[in-house]
């Protein structure tokens, strides 16, 4: 098992904004041709091996959090300086303290909803890094750690201000240490729709939000008052999350009418998890209450159950969950019929 590199901001939308030329714009610029260079870098290398699931991790019961943050101070190397470890009083760094933060929900929300004990099932200590490069524009998993960029300024503020990105980036952990989603296209959009799922599922799970109540964005925060826009996805209305000048247009199509053919994004990996991020939206829609009960829980199943292939495409999955509404719900349910209803709406086939 290879693990891919997982960036909460598309390529797709860096690329757009390395474009820019207004001078108001260019330290986003500047800062965005950085980072796409990054991204880029990391996914023409060859992936590093993933460390094997531990024996027996859906066995093993929820463990306390063990969390560390470190301090890149504007370098590129990781993990950095140990600033808070696990207990430690508030440091007053802001972003330290909100990866610390993010790091326990996270962890409390696959502990108590889930009975997941950490990311791999087994207790995997939760290190983060902030402060990572100078204005970086991204936040990701590397397979073994988060990092946080502080953003330009311009466009991005400091990237541990949401906690969907924080859930977002941890729940591709979950992903590599159960159904290992290969990261290129329709099994790379699940893949990052996973991620969404999960990362919206910590923010409202925290919130206590209900299905209603919720916003369904993910990344909400992270623009700056300069940007016409509200989050970088919508999981509710994908395709409306920002419509700026400078950023363009949400491209996010919301079913598979309109599903982007590219090769590009390692196949469109962050475009196309529009279509099932909308699905688990509309089933979660259907059944009101919590996200996080019965739909949650269907999306659990399926990612970590065991059946899912690694290289599984929309239908694949779309009647793994089916299958996982059955075993849980039974069929006829409410939930079942939730499940097929929403990929219907989204026009993929079961």
């Amino acid at each position: 098992m290879h693990v891919p590199f997982c960036s909460i901001v598309p390529p797709y939308l860096l690329r757009r904004l390395a474009k820019q030329g207004a001078p108001e714009f260019s330290s986003a610029a500047r800062a965005a041709r950085e980072a796409l260079g990054h991204v880029e870098s990391f996914h023409s290398a060859r992936s590093k091996p993933a460390p094997e699931p531990p024996a027996g991790v859906r066995q093993a019961k929820p463990g306390p959090t063990n969390r560390s943050i470190f301090d890149a101070g504007g370098a590129e190397i990781l993990p950095g300086k140990l600033v808070r470890k696990e207990g430690d009083a508030a440091t007053g760094d802001p972003a330290a303290d909100e990866a610390y933060e993010g790091l326990g929900h996270t962890h409390r929300l696959y502990a108590d909803v889930f009975g997941r004990n950490s990311i791999d099932g087994g207790g995997l200590p939760l290190n983060a890094t902030v402060h990572f490069g100078k204005l970086y524009d991204n936040a990701f998993w590397d397979g073994t750690q988060m990092v946080f960029g502080d953003g330009d300024g311009e466009v991005f503020r400091r990237f541990t201000k949401s906690l969907s990105v924080i859930g977002h980036e941890l729940a591709h952990g979950v992903t590599q240490y159960s159904a290992a989603l290969a990261y290129r296209n329709q099994a790379g959009a699940l893949n990052e729709s996973m991620s969404d799922v999960f990362g919206a599922l910590v923010e409202q799970y925290v919130r206590n939000q209900s299905t209603a109540e919720a916003s369904w964005l993910i990344g909400e925060g992270l623009f700056t008052p300069e940007v016409e826009g509200s989050a970088l996805r919508s999981m509710k209305a994908p395709g409306t999350a920002y419509d700026d000048d400078v950023l363009g247009k949400d491209p996010q199509p919301d079913s598979m009418d309109t599903y982007v053919k590219t090769s590009a994004d390692n196949g469109g990996v962050h475009i196309n998890s529009g279509i099932p991020n909308r699905a688990f939206y509309l089933v979660a829609e259907s059944l009101g209450g919590n996200a996080w009960d019965s739909p949650g829980r269907i999306w659990y199943e399926t990612l970590t159950g065991g059946s899912l292939p690694a290289t599984a495409t929309f239908r694949v999955f779309a009647r793994a969950t089916a299958a996982s509404a059955v075993e849980l719900c039974g069929s006829g349910s409410p939930e079942h019929d939730a499940v097929l209803q929403a990929w219907e709406t989204v026009k993929v086939k079961l």
